[in-house]
C-alpha cells in the first residue's frame, strides 16, 4: 500500500517538500520559522526545543544553525541512547539530533544523518566540521538520500530516530519497511512525528502549505501503528502529545496562521493533529 498526500502525487509531494526545505536551509537559523514552509511556527527555535524537552545545555553545545526549529518532539531522549551505538536520523536537516546523539554514543559510536535535500546535507556537513572542532568527536556523518530508500546497509543500525519528518513522505509504509531493514536484530526505533487524531477537512488536505508544514501529509494514529506493525516491528508504543502542537501554533508563525484559516470555525490545529512519540523494536533472531 502506498500512502500519498491528497494535494498531489507522490513524486510531486517529494519535489514540493524538497524545494521548500532547500529554501529553509538557506535561511538563518533564528529566522527559519518565519518561513511559511517551516514545520514550526515560532521565531525562537531554541525556546521551542526546550519546550519539547531538550536540555538547555544540549542546545547551547550545538553548532550554530543546527537547530532550525523543525522539531515536534525529542527522539534522542526517547531513544535512551547508549555509548557505542550506531544511530541513524531520518531527515536530519541541519543536524540537531545527530549532534546530540553523537555526544550520547561517544567516540565508540556513530551518528548518521540522511536527508534528501542537498542544501540541508551541505549545511549539516558544515556544522559537522564545527562540531568536530568544538568537541573533538569525529563520529558524525551526513548522507544524501531519500528515507524511502536509505543509503544504509541491512542490519547495521542500533537505533533509528526521526523528528517530524516521516509525515512528509508520500510512501510511509515504505519508510517503515526501510527502518526495519536497516535495524540490527533487537534494534530500536525512537521517532517523534505528527499524526492525525481525526481526518482533516478537505481544504487542509488539498493545501500545499499544510503539506510542507507537516499537517496535510500526516497519517491517522491508528494507521501509523498499522504501518509499523506491517513492517515487522514489535513492542510498539505510541504516546500522543497535543501540547507540542499547541506550542507550535501558539507562536503564531505564518504557517500556522495559514493552517488555522483552513479549519472549521472554532477549531484549532491540536483538535486534529498531535505530536506522536513512537517506540518500537526489531525482533531478535531466533537462536
Amino acid at each position: 500500500m502506498t500512502d500519498k498526500s491528497s494535494c498531489c502525487g507522490g513524486d510531486e509531494v517529494r519535489e514540493t517538500v524538497r524545494a521548500a526545505y532547500a529554501r529553509i536551509a538557506d535561511v538563518d537559523a533564528q529566522g527559519c520559522c518565519e518561513s511559511a514552509a517551516s514545520c514550526c511556527g515560532g521565531s525562537s527555535p531554541d525556546a521551542l526545543a526546550q519546550a519539547l524537552g531538550y536540555e538547555e545545555t544540549e542546545i547551547a553545545e550545538l553548532p550554530e544553525g543546527a537547530n532550525m526549529g523543525l522539531s515536534c518532539g525529542n527522539p534522542t531522549a526517547l531513544g535512551a541512547l547508549r555509548p557505542g551505538e550506531v544511530v541513524l536520523d531520518l531527515g536530519s536537516g541541519g543536524g540537531l539530533d545527530v549532534f546530540i546523539a553523537a555526544r550520547k554514543v561517544g567516540p565508540a559510536g556513530r551518528a548518521i544523518g540522511v536527508d534528501m535535500t542537498p542544501e540541508m546535507v551541505s549545511k549539516a556537513r558544515r556544522n559537522a566540521a564545527a562540531f568536530r572542532d568544538r568537541t573533538g568527536l569525529d563520529n558524525v556523518e551526513f548522507r544524501l538520500g531519500e528515507i524511502e530508500h536509505l543509503p544504509v546497509p541491512d542490519g547495521s543500525v542500533d537505533v533509528v530516530i526521526s523528528n517530524c519528518v516521516i509525515n512528509l513522505s508520500p510512501d510511509k509504509p515504505q519508510v517503515w519497511r526501510e527502518v526495519a531493514r536497516v535495524l540490527k536484530p533487537g534494534g530500536r526505533v525512537a521517532v517523534s512525528d505528527v499524526a492525525l487524531k481525526q481526518p482533516l477537512p478537505e481544504a487542509m488536505k488539498q493545501s500545499v502549505g499544510a503539506l510542507v508544514g507537516c499537517v496535510a501529509g500526516a497519517a491517522l494514529v491508528a494507521e501509523t501503528e498499522r504501518m509499523i506493525r506491517d513492517a515487522g516491528l514489535t513492542d510498539i508504543r505510541l504516546e500522543e502529545n497535543s501540547r507540542a502542537v499547541e506550542l507550535m501554533a501558539q507562536s503564531n508563525g505564518a504557517l500556522y496562521r495559514e493552517t488555522t484559516a483552513l479549519l472549521p470555525r472554532g477549531k484549532k490545529p491540536s483538535d486534529f493533529v498531535t505530536s506522536l512519540s513512537i517506540t518500537a523494536r526489531k525482533p531478535k533472531q531466533e537462536a
